[in-house]
């Protein structure tokens, strides 16, 4: 499952964030930071996705 939270948070990165933590702050964050630049929001989701656990 861990394998398709990373997928989904490079290709749709406030899908990843979502699936690991739901409608939280983190969510949030990553919908501005996607808005603001696609890379940016793909690094939180990476790293929310991997802070996680």
């Amino acid at each position: 499952m861990e394998l398709v939270k990373i997928i989904c948070a490079i290709l749709l990165p406030p899908l990843g964030v979502f699936l690991q933590v739901g409608l939280g702050k983190h969510f949030w964050i990553n919908i501005i930071l996607t808005l603001f630049g696609y890379i940016p929001g793909i690094v939180h989701a990476i790293w929310v996705v991997a802070k996680n656990k």
